[in-house]
Order: C-alpha cells, then structure tokens, then sequence
C-alpha cells in the first residue's frame, strides 16, 4: 500500500522582528491548516500542522526532508500552505519568470523563494505524487479583493516588499545564484500545485477560513466529490470571483494517471 504523508502550514501572523515592525496579521490561516489537514487525516494521510511561530525555514525544510527521507516511488505528499504570499526580484541569471520576479511564502522568519520549495521537492523519489494547496497572493505558479467588505488580502504589502528586499538584497541575490547552481545537478523535480490565484493577483482571508480554502471545502462537500484534479479546480474556479481565479500548474511531469485520481488519493 502507498504511504501519505501531509504537511499543513498556517501563519496568522510573522515575526515583527523580521520583517520591519510588520506582523502581518490574518485570521483564517490556522483554520485552513487544521480543515486540510483534517481531510488529509479522513483519506489516510499521516498529518503534520505547523502554525505561526513555528512555521520557520528551518521547520520547514526539516519537515520537508524527512518526508524525502520515507516516501518511495507511488507515494504521494500533500502540502498545503495559508499565509502571505510575496515577491522579490530576480536578477541573477537566466530569464525563468517571464515577470523577471520570484514569488514566495512568508514564512514566519524570512521570504521562501518559489526556488527553494522546488529545490526541497526535487530530494524525493522519481514516482513520488506531490500535490501542493497554496492559499496566499501571487501563488499561482509559486506554484483584487474579492467580494466583502473589508477582506483583507495574503499579500506583503507592497512598500514593506520594497524595504525588506533593499535590507536583504545580498542575502536574497546570493540565494538565487546558489539555487541557480543547483538546479543544473539536480534531478527535476513534479508536482501538481493548485493555487488560490495567479502569480499577478492577490489571495483574500475571510473569518473563518481564506476564501480558496472555503471554496476547496465546498467542492470537496465531506468527500462527496468523485471526480478527477482539473474538474475539481474547475469546479473552485466556477465558484470564485474572476478577480480571484484559482491556477491549475504543473511542475515537471506529474503524470497523467495522479491527474485523473481523486483529489486526496493515497
């Protein structure tokens, strides 16, 4: 029998000190973390919830590893992340975001860069299924508001960006020259990522949950849902408001038969 393993990530806030006085402060983070992680739990997964504080780089990429470490060929890992989404230049090489800008998750310490979470997903095994959730801004390939009144968005905002970036520019253009590099000797990596938006559009929070993730949760209907991966994020797209359209984004070569399963499958 395959192996699921699952990691659910939720920040409600980051850490002020790290990002410039900002802390960031959502309200449906959490939620969401627990809600998939709780569908994940019902399909079989074995399930991870990391929350605020501890959703650092360093948990993160630990928690990431040792999955690497277990999962074999027709396994499969689920990660889901809800938070701030953000973006920083890039500059150091070879056009590969035709925006010139890699998106990230803000974590709770610093900016994941959309390279970094494709460096961890290429430590697993050729036929390993990875399917990724992400509920934030600019998330649609990192893999507006939408309707109601005073939604806030998952988006650093944009001066807060901009200062965080000026600080830590060689940390950052450091990075991604060191990412560069090792994209040439590692094996490339797949994944199926659905996303709450495009990389160009921003990700709305709600009070209970964000709004992608309650749009999944209704979809999904307590498992009522039979179909395969594309009709189900066609099915969230059709419930979305277009300034809000959810992406369906491959990574590599995920595979014709993962893409036909039932979301959830292990």
């Amino acid at each position: 029998m395959a192996t699921g393993l699952s990691l659910h990530i939720g920040l409600n806030t980051v850490d002020p000190a790290k990002y410039g006085g900002w802390d960031g402060r959502l309200v449906a983070c959490e939620n969401d973390a627990h809600d998939l992680a709780r569908i994940a739990g019902d399909a079989g997964f074995e399930t991870s919830v990391v929350l605020t504080a501890d959703g650092t780089v360093k948990n993160i990429t630990s928690e990431l590893r040792k999955a690497a470490e277990r999962l074999v060929r027709d396994d499969i890992l689920l990660f889901t992340y809800s938070g701030h989404g953000g973006q920083v230049p890039d500059t150091t090489g070879p056009d590969d975001e035709p925006d010139r800008r890699d998106e990230t998750l803000v974590l709770y310490d610093r900016e994941f860069l959309d390279d970094e979470l494709r460096r961890e997903f290429a430590r697993f095994a050729d036929g390993v299924r990875i399917l990724v959730f992400l509920d934030s801004c600019h998330s649609g390939s990192a893999v507006e508001l939408a309707p109601g009144a005073g939604a806030a968005v998952r988006a650093m905002p944009d001066d807060k960006q901009r200062e965080i970036y000026e600080r830590d520019r060689d940390f950052f253009q450091g990075l991604q020259r060191r990412l560069r590099e090792d994209r040439g000797r590692e094996e490339p990596a797949s994944a199926l990522l659905i996303s709450a938006c495009q990389d160009d559009q921003t990700a709305s929070d709600g009070p209970v949950n964000g709004l992608f993730t309650e749009t999944l949760l209704k979809v999904w209907n307590h498992g009522a849902f039979t179909e395969d991966y594309r009709t189900f994020h066609e099915d969230i797209v059709n419930r979305m408001p277009r300034n809000q359209t959810p992406n369906l984004y491959l990574l590599g070569s995920p595979g014709e038969d993962f893409l036909a399963q039932r979301p959830f499958t292990v």
